[in-house]
């Protein structure tokens, strides 16, 4: 069946479909493609993205009030300083996205994903509110997750118990570590997801995320606590590899902004009707669709490689809805 039918079969589906097969990463294609993956990484780091939003967080962290190793051997107002530091861009950019998005409307339904608005006096959420539930495991639990991480290889820093390393040291390294960070994520992600939707895992903490079937700016890290143990686990990485602060800090902020992106429902920002920055990720809006398919990100292509992929195709769902029925029937 021609690649274009299948497309319409699930742009039924969907209120917005991007109109296009989602694809990987082409960095892992056989054989090579130099080109694709130019133009892939351009899309990252070269115009504005969730990539260069965290980039561009880390400096001003780094600028403004991140503590350098030598201050942090013990407890002080910079463990304050890195709270706030992730807990006001967090609530600016997720309250200024639903803001606009979702209260004031700003772009309508265009571009968005799924046309209903977030759950209201619905007891499936805490508050009987999406919006307020969503903020409430957001901040509570993901930002104190995340700076008790942060806090910790601070620390382990201030004392010589973490590796530590600088542009002055390891230009190469430095510059490199950036890129490769995104990868260990995928990784990381990939795994502690499908081990989250393990049954038991699933029930105890995964499905509090899930509640959120139609998505929003503060869906993205409304978690159980367990969960974000395991979310932020990625982090400890820094803890073994020699790192620096503007690492580590681009790394929280790649693991807290994005998800906010991701999550928006929308698939753009339209700024005079023109789609000006790319927001809503397809690839992970068709895993709280179908719940079984999609467990890691389009950086690396695990899900295809373990046949868990949906590149939004109506052949890709029928496929998905096989192996969730297998699933749920042994």
């Amino acid at each position: 069946m021609p690649p274009e039918i299948d497309i319409r079969g699930e742009a039924d589906r969907w209120h917005y479909h991007p109109g296009t097969v989602v694809e990987n990463n082409p960095l892992f294609d056989w054989p090579p493609r130099p080109r694709a993956v130019l133009q892939w990484y351009r899309a990252y780091w070269l115009v504005i993205s969730t990539t260069t939003l965290s980039l561009l967080m880390a400096v001003l962290a780094i600028w403004l009030w991140a503590p350098s190793p030598d201050q942090t051997a013990m407890p002080g107002g910079w463990v304050i300083a890195i709270w706030l530091g992730f807990l006001i861009p967090h609530s600016a950019l997720a309250g200024g996205l639903h803001l606009w998005l979702y209260r004031a409307k700003g772009q309508g339904h265009r571009l968005k994903y799924d046309q209903r608005g977030q759950a209201e006096n619905n007891g499936t959420f805490t508050f009987r509110s999406q919006v307020r539930d969503n903020m409430f495991w957001s901040l509570v639990s993901g930002i104190s997750f995340a700076t008790l991480y942060t806090v910790s290889w601070f620390w382990a820093a201030g004392n010589g118990w973490a590796a530590t390393t600088s542009f002055a040291e390891n230009p190469v390294w430095w510059v490199a570590w950036f890129p490769l960070m995104l990868l260990w994520g995928s990784f990381h992600f990939y795994w502690v997801h499908r081990a989250l939707h393990v049954p038991i895992l699933y029930r105890v903490a995964h499905a509090l995320h899930h509640r959120n079937v139609n998505v929003g700016p503060w869906s993205g890290i409304s978690m159980h606590p367990l969960e974000h143990a395991i979310y932020f686990s990625s982090l400890l990485i820094h803890f073994v590899i020699p790192t620096s602060p503007m690492h580590i800090l681009f790394h929280v902020y790649a693991f807290t902004l994005h998800p906010i992106c991701s999550h928006s429902g929308f698939d753009g920002l339209l700024v005079t009707d023109k789609k000006r920055a790319q927001l809503g990720d397809f690839f992970h809006q068709l895993h709280h669709k179908y719940f079984e398919c999609n467990y890691g990100t389009v950086e690396m292509p695990w899900d295809r490689w373990f046949g868990t992929f949906h590149n939004g195709t109506a052949e890709a769902t029928k496929r998905t809805r096989a192996f969730k029925k297998q699933m749920y029937t042994k």
